[in-house]
Formats: C-alpha cells, structure tokens, sequence
C-alpha cells in the first residue's frame, strides 16, 4: 500500500497517477483536459472551500445545481454553475464510484448530468475552453474511469466489490470496469452485453 504522506505536492501526485491511469487505460485526450482532470482532484481535496467559492450548500443535488445553472439570467453566472455541477459530477462518479452506486441516485444520473452540464459550460466558452469542455462531455465515462482508477491506486477509498464493478459496466459501458471484470474471469459474453 501507497503511503498518504508524499513529498511531492499534491498536484504532482495527481499528475503523476493521472498520466498512468490514462496510459493504462489507453484513454487519448489533449493535454488540456488531462491537465484539468489533475486541477480538479487538487481542488477538490479542499472541496469545502470549492463548494463555498460556489456558495453553494454541499449538500445541495446534482440536479439542483443543474436546474440553477439553467435557471442563471448571466452567462458568466450561468457558465460558473455548469462547470461547476459538470465537476461535482465527474468528481463523485469517478473518485467516489463505489458510495454514488450505493445511494438512490446510481451512477448513470451522474454521467449523464456531468456530461449534459459539461457540455452546456462548452457552449458559453470562448473556443480552446470551449474545446476542452466539449471533450469532457464526449468522454465523461473515459474520464470517469481514470479517476476512478486514481481513487484505487491512491488507497483512499475501498476496491469495489465484484458485483458493484458489475453493474458500473452494466449502466455506462465503462472499459475499465470490463477489463477488470475480465481480469477476475468474468467473461462479458453477447448476453451480458444484450442487457447493456
């Protein structure tokens, strides 16, 4: 097991366990979105701070948070909210995949919001911050498993259990979760993919 106490700072750690899990994972990206995907694991290591920059209550819904962007009158406001929710999405999906599919909202309410507001943010964007939130939205799910990677490889939170990798795959065809699966033998025949 990994020590917690690093010499390095924490972006470089994040970094450093991003670009394996990326490679790992055979996941292409500009090194704009993986430099985001690091930016946001450090930011959110403070995240009562990211939720008070917000004003934002943390424990205000994921659909809440997309139903005030929406609701914004301001573009920048309305822009703020969307990356934002996009964030906390990718966030809890990816680093904390295993608590998200235990509670009533599973993991699919989680993708498919983050990638919605990701998605929005790109449209209120001028166009490299436009290209980069474009990206994050068309490869949510890809994004989601290198941070859930990340979150094993960092020995922060519990492995999931066999049945939980299971249904992760099941609801967003994630690859990582497949080729674990496939790793513990679990053969992912026609049938199990008929019910994806």
């Amino acid at each position: 097991m990994e020590s917690l106490v690093r010499p390095e700072s924490s972006t470089e750690y994040f970094r450093q366990l991003v670009e394996r899990a990326m490679v790992r994972q055979g996941v292409a990206s500009s090194e704009m979105s993986s430099y985001y995907l690091v930016q946001l694991l450090d930011s959110f290591v403070a995240f009562e701070k990211t939720y008070a920059e917000m004003e934002v209550e943390k424990e205000t819904p994921l659909a809440e948070l997309l139903c005030r962007a929406l609701a914004c009158r301001g573009s920048r406001r309305r822009f703020r909210l969307l990356k934002f929710t996009g964030d906390v999405a990718l966030f809890m999906s990816g680093f904390f995949s295993d608590s998200v599919t235990r509670r009533l909202n599973d993991l699919d309410y989680y993708v498919r919001l983050g990638g919605y507001a990701y998605g929005g943010a790109s449209q209120l964007s001028a166009l490299e911050a436009a290209a980069l939130f474009s990206e994050l939205s068309r490869k949510f799910v890809r994004f989601v498993d290198v941070l859930n990677e990340v979150s094993a490889t960092s020995a922060l939170v519990e492995n999931a259990g066999i049945l939980r990798l299971y249904e992760r795959w099941r609801q967003t065809g994630s690859r990582r979760s497949e080729a674990l699966l496939r790793r513990e033998g679990i053969l992912l025949g026609d049938a199990a993919r008929r019910l994806h």
